[in-house]
């Protein structure tokens, strides 16, 4: 399982984008492009505004899924889908944790009263490979 875990690391620690799925008030699947941050323990984190629609849907339905790992569809060899529990947060430390240079384009800094973050915790990882039928599957 470790090797495992550090090959999603491999994966997630790159920057790319990523699809983040919730679930919006009414039922109904909502999908969008973040650029997660992932530490040691596969914990990621997405910069976002605090009055964002995903901040609503995750406070009003916490579980997410993400789509994530390629970064150049014409030489990707695995991506991975990740089901986790979301929460908001503004804490200076995890907003420090997410913070990178690209948000000083849509914040004005890690202290910004605007910039939040949502924190996911994975429960099930799926690592994928572009010729296989069957997933490699990280659980805690």
């Amino acid at each position: 399982m470790e090797d495992l875990k550090q090959r999603i690391l491999h994966i997630i620690q790159k920057p790319h984008l990523a699809a983040l799925a919730t679930i919006t008030e009414d039922d109904r699947p909502w999908v969008r492009y973040v650029t997660p941050r992932a530490t040691e323990d596969l914990t990621l984190r997405l910069a976002t505004f605090v009055g964002a629609r995903k901040v609503a849907h995750i406070k009003n339905n916490p579980y997410v899924h993400l789509t994530c790992g390629v970064t150049d569809p014409m030489n990707a060899k695995n991506y991975l889908q990740i089901q986790g529990k979301a929460q908001f947060t503004t804490d200076k430390g995890d907003r420090e944790i997410c913070w990178f240079d690209r948000l000083k384009n849509i914040f004005k800094g890690p202290d910004d009263p605007q910039y939040g973050v949502i924190i996911v915790k994975p429960y099930r990882i799926e690592l994928w490979g572009m010729e296989s039928f069957e997933p490699e599957v990280w659980e805690p």
